[in-house]
């Protein structure tokens, strides 16, 4: 079965009457490694979620009008148009009230918002806490109490639809190796595939680009 998806021509919107704050946080590669360092320090094991279909959870503040989509207008009254209750895709403020409404969730349920890294969410319970790192609609938390993790997930699934991925082995173009000694991050796959693009997968390895035992001649005239 073939899935359409409803998008909104954000094109058409204009800045000050459609839309103000479009600007969304999303969590940088430092943050991500900082966030596995500290994983690997605590000893514990950092896993993924994906919300299914994020932006449709976001709430529009504005007031926004829409077309009815074509081959899908009401017969009773074809020349009316929709008001959006909820963000759609095609939005610009969509990645922001996604983001807005996550927020409020994740507060609401006794999570603190990190001070410089807005992306982080902490909660401590007694000697343990727990970790959440979000970058859109993927997310990766870990703790030190399993209790805390299995809360966390119930506390998503609440409101979210959520696809459990269990531990985090690839994020963000990372691959990610989890074991008792630690962490390890590594971009094996991003290899491969550009030496499948360039028919060099079967090429011999060396260690250096130039050749070992190459003898380099003084430029007399050079200027140093």
């Amino acid at each position: 079965m073939n899935k359409a998806r409803l998008v909104v021509q954000g094109f058409y919107q204009e800045e000050g009457i459609d839309y103000e704050e479009v600007f969304a946080m999303v969590a940088s590669l430092e943050a991500i490694r900082i966030f596995l360092a500290y994983a690997s320090y605590m000893n514990f094991t950092v896993y993924q979620m994906d919300v299914k279909t994020a932006f449709l959870y976001g709430n529009v503040k504005e007031e926004i009008y829409v077309c009815q989509p074509t081959g899908f207008e009401d017969s009773q009254y074809p020349d009316h148009v929709y008001k959006l209750d909820k963000a759609l895709y095609g939005l610009h403020q969509a990645p922001r009230a996604w983001y807005d409404t996550l927020t409020d969730h994740l507060l609401a349920h006794g999570y603190t918002r990190g001070a410089i890294v807005q992306t982080l969410f902490v909660r401590k319970d007694k000697d343990d806490l727990i970790l959440v790192q979000i970058y859109v609609d993927d997310i990766i938390f870990g703790s030190t109490s399993s209790v805390l993790c299995r809360e966390f997930e119930a506390v998503m699934k609440k409101k979210f639809e959520m696809s459990a991925m269990g531990e985090m082995t690839f994020f963000l173009g990372l691959q990610v190796k989890q074991d008792s000694k630690g962490v390890l991050i590594h971009q094996g796959k991003y290899v491969t595939d550009i030496l499948t693009n360039f028919n060099m997968l079967k090429s011999k390895p060396a260690s250096t680009p130039m050749a070992a035992r190459l003898v380099l001649t003084s430029d007399s005239e050079g200027e140093e």
